[in-house]
């Protein structure tokens, strides 16, 4: 593994070149991303798991039995959500997709901001929180304001069933894995940003990537990514871009268009 950092760019060079040369690069994101734009990490001091436990808010039981008590997390969530912009980190994936220097972009978050920065081949493994969906009949509509300052629980138009925001919650599926297979089928060089990868589905792609010969940039604050998907084993990223995602995305970025 070789790091690059503000003071140690000796890799940086040789990085550019192989991201140049990738038929297939994609990018995997996570939480770290949008710290940025001002939205918490859920599992960080002070994020989203620390005042509402998943065992007693986030699971698909819990919506089914007591959908009144699921809308308090999904209210919180979605008002932090509200007004959020795309930051430079989101702005730079964008720029490289336009430019044809990036195939897609698979991501954990539901916060919609890769679109917000103009990223269009997007899948989002855990859903999107800007629309709700009903279990009952499966119909989708835009979320609002209004959901998340009214009273009660938003009923289906069609059915009248309780709505949940089109997220996934701990007992259902995720989203887009046929998509991903495919997308990562033929990937040769993969970003994974902002995240540690340990959660499933997820943690298994960066490795699959790596059994088929592809490349592994990983930009987080510390190293996290390893063979076996646990910390103190051999790391699996082949270039470390350590630091703040607000700088090291910018500096890759500057350094692959000025060398294109």
């Amino acid at each position: 593994m070789k790091t690059i950092n503000k003071n140690n760019e000796e890799y940086l060079t040789e990085a550019v070149k192989h991201f140049n040369a990738a038929s297939h690069p994609l990018a995997l994101t996570g939480a770290g991303i949008s710290v940025g734009s001002g939205i918490a990490d859920f599992r960080s001091p002070g994020g989203l798991w620390s005042r509402f436990s998943p065992d007693e808010y986030a699971t698909l039981d819990v919506f089914l039995h007591n959908p009144e008590k699921a809308w308090q997390l999904y209210r919180k969530l979605g008002t932090e959500l509200l007004g959020k912009a795309p930051n430079k980190g989101h702005l730079v994936l964008a720029d490289f997709e336009t430019n044809g220097l990036l195939k897609g972009l698979i991501t954990q978050n539901v916060d919609n901001l890769h679109q917000a920065a103009g990223s269009e081949n997007v899948l989002e493994i855990h859903g999107d929180h800007q629309h709700l969906h009903c279990l009952q009949c499966g119909s989708t509509l835009p979320v609002s304001e209004d959901h998340y300052s009214m009273k009660g629980v938003p009923e289906c138009d069609l059915c009248k069933y309780p709505l949940k925001p089109n997220i996934v919650l701990f007992g259902e599926a995720v989203k887009s894995l046929d998509e991903i297979q495919d997308l990562i089928s033929a990937c040769d060089l993969l970003l994974v940003i902002g995240t540690s990868a340990k959660v499933y589905p997820a943690a298994g792609i960066p490795e699959s990537i790596k059994q088929q010969g592809g490349i592994i940039y990983e930009f987080n604050q510390e190293q996290t990514l390893s063979s076996s998907g646990f910390s103190g084993h051999a790391p699996l990223s082949d270039y470390f871009f350590e630091g703040d995602l607000g700088i090291t995305l910018p500096l890759f970025s500057d350094a692959v268009f000025g060398e294109n």
